[in-house]
């Protein structure tokens, strides 16, 4: 039998760590390994006929922002806060410093960062054109499980910023409070996450805090886009825009943990594994509703999630963008509850009284996921068309045919 002695233990490891000591200064010698630079190479262009970050695949991480003009600002005022916002944010998605910046160290990392620009109904009236506002753009009706803390309500402006930095997020967003400051302050920031850059592919479909897969259903192609997105008729500064519903939505967590893997499948009507519909095998499968159990039970229950949100066969309209983002923050004081976790629930459609409501109507009435989550929060808004910064069949600046119009 081998044996090792106490001596030869020890000389083994000062051998051992030796070694280890040579690796780590032939190391140091030749210098720390190259940096990753696929982030500070990842840009999405800023300008083109839509914003960006709307069908830009999500990234890591999300600040939304809600804005109250200040008292005094008038259409003037918000034009020239919309030309310094889409010169600044051009800069920094193309990882340049913007004008008067002090930190250009900080945009060497684009990281797929965007920028988007959203408008609240009362924008209409300060610029003089309530008569113009979108017929869609206005508080939702009111749902029967809301409940609506009014802390993050409609604001008069919604930015978006989307990185997959959280350095080059926080860079961006603290750069456009501070260079807003003059015409707008902040209401509420809303803060969110997915898996890190890397962690999954930008066409594999995100998951929430349920462990569901969220967005199956999303168009996927520029056609789909046309249809379901971007409002393509109306006056010529609507054209190329969108609507944004802002749901926020809280999540228990603690009584979700208590189901069985079974019944969480079965209140979503699809497998938590890879998001398959409860009659198929993959996740882009068409699910058969009326499939049945050797009971005769519908396989997909009727009041499953799933059910309940698909778009019925006569309403092919009910169909829209969904770009949600998990957050997850401090309980509450005093709550009971072991975590503060949901969703910043983001949807882009035409027209979102059309498309939007129906569906939240329909999981209002009967969703089985209802008994875990709870919608505290909402807001609608404009999305003007895209930009360009020579002007040739864009605007320059965000909504600048609307406010030149109005």
């Amino acid at each position: 039998m081998f044996s090792l002695s106490r001596r030869g233990f020890l000389t083994g490891l000062s051998v051992t760590a030796g070694g280890a000591a040579l690796a780590a200064c032939a190391a140091a010698e030749s210098g720390p390994p190259p940096a990753d630079t696929r982030l500070r190479d990842a840009i999405v262009p800023f300008d083109g006929v839509h914003q960006a970050g709307v069908a830009t695949p999500a990234q890591a991480q999300l600040n939304l922002i809600g804005f109250q003009l200040a008292d005094g600002v008038d259409r003037a005022g918000l034009t020239r806060l919309m030309r310094s916002w889409t010169e600044d944010s051009r800069r920094l998605c193309t990882g340049e410093t913007p004008l008067g910046s002090l930190e250009p160290e900080l945009v060497v990392t684009p990281a797929n960062l965007t920028i988007t620009c959203g408008f609240g109904p009362r924008i209409f009236e300060v610029i003089d054109a309530a008569d113009q506002r979108p017929e869609w753009l206005k508080p939702l009706p009111e749902y029967s499980l809301d409940q609506l803390d009014p802390k993050w309500g409609q604001s008069d402006l919604v930015i978006q910023v989307c990185c997959d930095d959280p350095l080059m997020l926080s860079h961006a967003t603290r750069h456009l409070v501070r260079s807003g400051v003059d015409y707008a302050r902040v209401q509420w920031m809303q803060q969110g996450f997915l898996n890190a850059d890397g962690a999954r592919t930008k066409d594999e479909t995100p998951r929430n805090l349920f462990g569901q897969v969220d967005g199956t259903v999303n168009p996927r192609t520029g056609e789909s886009f046309d249809e379901q997105v971007w409002i393509q008729d109306g006056p010529a500064w609507m054209q190329g825009s969108t609507s944004m519903v802002l749901r926020r939505i809280n999540m228990n967590m603690d009584t979700w943990e208590m189901l069985d893997r079974k019944s969480r499948e079965e209140s979503l009507g699809r497998r938590l594994d890879n998001g398959a519909p409860l009659t198929g095998e993959a996740e882009f499968d068409e699910p058969d509703y009326n499939a049945t159990d050797k009971y005769g039970l519908p396989v997909i229950d009727r009041q499953s999630h799933m059910f309940r949100a698909k778009a019925p066969a006569d309403r092919p309209e009910q169909k829209f963008l969904r770009r949600p983002y998990n957050y997850d923050i401090a309980p509450e004081p005093g709550s009971e509850q072991l975590s503060n976790s949901g969703l910043v629930f983001l949807t882009f459609q035409k027209d979102p009284v059309r498309q939007y409501h129906p569906v939240q109507q329909r999981l209002d009435e009967g969703d089985r996921l209802n008994e875990w989550i709870s919608h505290i929060g909402s807001a609608v808004y404009w999305i003007p068309p895209g930009t360009r910064a020579d002007g040739r069949g864009n605007d320059v600046f965000w909504a600048q045919s609307l406010l030149d119009d109005a």
